[in-house]
């Protein structure tokens, strides 16, 4: 019973993160689209007033709920040039080494977006046009980031098993 537990839990974070890319996707087209939109009125001379702050709120989820899944289908940079110079039981190492880092990072990023969200939460910090709380958007990058160390815990498991990298 034990040993289905992880693979439970990596299919609901696969799916969280497939869930959280679509909406990353929706944002961009989104972006894209008001941006479109926004141009052409410009030129028209009746601009979007609220454009700049909704590309601004749309980038920052585009990216953060992008990154668990780009993690996944391993679609990052990978500067490997040095490391594979090394042994295999070096580079694996080395590739785990780096795996617990960056769940170090994410995770110390994820726990000060959170409290950042709370603080803009209890100052009731809001966008200047539309006046939409900014605290939603902080929790969900936050979210974004402790998802991510989640995916890299399980890539530090698939490497240890001696799984590609």
């Amino acid at each position: 019973m034990r040993s289905e537990s992880p693979g439970r839990v990596l299919g609901f974070v696969r799916r969280i993160s497939r869930l959280m890319f679509w909406i990353s996707c929706g944002a961009i087209l989104t972006i894209v689209f008001l941006t479109t939109v926004d141009v052409v009125s410009r030129r028209l001379g009746n601009p979007i007033d609220f454009t700049y702050e909704l590309v601004l709120y749309l980038g920052a989820i585009t990216i953060g709920f992008a990154i668990p899944q780009a993690t996944i289908d391993r679609a990052h940079v990978v500067m490997d040039f040095l490391t594979v110079q090394l042994p295999p039981g070096l580079q694996r190492a080395f590739n785990i080494t780096t795996r617990f880092l960056a769940i170090a990072m994410f995770g110390i990023i994820g726990w000060h977006t959170i409290k950042m969200g709370s603080y803009l939460h209890t100052t009731g910090q809001a966008s200047a046009i539309l006046n939409i709380p900014d605290y939603p958007v902080a929790y969900g990058i936050g979210f974004c980031c402790f998802i991510e160390c989640v995916v890299l815990f399980f890539d530090v498991l698939e490497g240890s098993r001696g799984q590609e990298q």
